[in-house]
This record gives C-alpha cells, structure tokens and sequence, in this order.
C-alpha cells in the first residue's frame, strides 16, 4: 500500500478549541483515514513550519485528497501538504530497475 506523509498547521480557531477543550488529534486522523480503508502508522506533534506530521499507508491517492479537504473544509487546519514516502527497500527496486532502463536513455548532444 503507498505511503503519505501529511503536514499542516492548525488554524487560530482550532488552537482556541484545543485549549478549550483538548483532545486527542491523533484517534481523530486515525477515525477519517480509516474511513477510506487507510492505515495512520505514525502522528507526531512537530516544531517549525508544520504543527503536525502525519504517516498514512492509502491504496489511492484520491482518497488522500478526500481527507485533505474533509479536515481542511473543517477551518481547523491549513497549508496541508503531501508527500508519497518510500521505503529504502523500495527505493533499492527503483534503482535496479533504473539500470535496465538506462539503455534506452541518451542525453542531448
């Protein structure tokens, strides 16, 4: 199954409401990436330009979206982005496979 880390800040409004009322972010996340049959492996609280990181393992790319905009309809959150992440075993596949295919590849001049 690909592999997705999500980043996103939290909103003013949705601060306020932690402080409020705290809860636990994480089994929320969890809750909207299962909706889609997803698996959360990691939720981190971060310091810098994101507030929070998020590991997620989604057979498609599309229903990675859907949550994004699911939680950034929600006001709470912003700057959500997305990246696919890959394993060094994976990766190690992409290389050998890159070394068949070098063949067919010649640069310009």
């Amino acid at each position: 199954m690909p592999r997705f880390i999500v980043t996103g800040t939290y909103t003013q409004q949705a601060m306020q409401g932690m402080i409020e009322s705290p809860s636990d972010r994480e089994k929320i996340s969890r809750g909207l990436v299962e909706a889609v049959g997803g698996t959360q492996e990691a939720w981190f609280a971060t310091t810098g330009s994101s507030d929070f990181m998020i590991v997620v393992t989604v057979d498609r790319v599309e229903d990675v979206i859907s949550c994004l905009m699911v939680a950034g309809s929600s006001g709470a959150v912003a700057n959500l982005q997305t990246q696919r992440a890959f394993t060094s075993a994976e990766l190690t596949e992409m290389q050998k496979k890159a070394g068949t295919l070098a063949s067919a590849y010649s640069a310009p001049g």
